[in-house]
């Protein structure tokens, strides 16, 4: 008889992701409506919530043994769970370090620990190997991170920890820091001050509008939008802390910074 869950809803996208590489999608018995890695998940899994919301009811006749959620703003779907006899684990990663400590504590959690390590070694690998490629672009690129437009807020933690890994400089380290997106507002005439290299739009859960971007005002003087490098990362890859903000994330910001460094090594040649 196995004492290891046999049952797991999944709150949010980053714990299905674990889970499938770990070879345990079958212990995944509901999943949240914005997953979105791997995509076969949407095809097999019921869908019992969103991200601030879910159909308590229907999680309760899944009769689960765990429910996997993620950060505070899950924290009364939480509490209704337990009210009703749910075990859950909910988890709150912010950074690079904490995202693979939660891929070792869901291995753990479903008996595969080796198989996490073995993952989390993986990660690390192309983290080192990202940051060694960051080393020799010509300079530090100063990078405005954009998570939302209205009201505009710069980088959660790991986005800036992945900007530093790939070579370059976040315009806010200050701010990055907060857990709350309130706390990491910014204004139009403090980005414009601190003269990105580029400016990466990544607005959680719709489209990114560049031209929208470019249009603010002053913000032509910027190195960013002179030399067009106003780009898109979906929200997919880079703000849902689990596997892909390395695997895809990092990898997105990596070519950005090489084209980046093409253009400067070309103007300094020129020069």
């Amino acid at each position: 008889m196995s004492y290891l869950p046999q049952r797991i809803v999944c709150l949010t996208t980053e714990t299905v992701e674990v889970l499938y590489a770990l070879g345990e999608q079958d212990r995944i018995v509901g999943i949240s409506g914005y997953t979105t890695r791997p995509a076969i998940a949407r095809k097999e899994k019921p869908k019992v919530s969103a991200f601030t919301s879910a159909k308590i009811d229907k999680i309760l006749e899944l009769k689960p043994d765990l429910v996997l959620g993620f950060s505070n703003l899950q924290a009364d779907i939480a509490a209704s769970l337990i009210k009703a006899g749910i075990e859950v684990h909910v988890f709150n990663q912010r950074s690079v370090a904490e995202i693979l400590r939660m891929i070792a504590t869901v291995g753990a959690l479903v008996g595969k620990t080796d198989e996490a390590s073995k993952l989390i070694v993986e990660l690390q690998l192309q983290i080192e190997k990202a940051r060694a490629s960051g080393r020799h672009l010509p300079r530090k690129p100063k990078v405005y991170f954009e998570e939302w437009d209205a009201p505009m807020m710069c980088s959660i933690r790991w986005a800036a920890e992945l900007v530093e890994i790939a070579g370059g400089e976040d315009c806010f380290p200050e701010l990055s820091q907060f857990h709350s997106a309130r706390e990491r507002t910014v204004t139009p005439e403090q980005v414009l001050a601190r003269m990105p290299d580029i400016i990466i739009g990544s607005w959680c859960g719709k489209k990114f509008q560049p031209e929208q971007v470019t249009a603010r005002a002053g913000w032509f003087a910027m190195p960013a939008v002179q030399n067009g490098f106003v780009v898109e990362i979906k929200s997919a890859d880079i703000l849902q802390p689990g596997p892909s903000v390395i695997t895809h994330g990092l990898k997105q910001l990596q070519t950005i910074f090489e084209q980046w460094a093409a253009l400067e090594n070309k103007a300094n040649n020129l020069g």
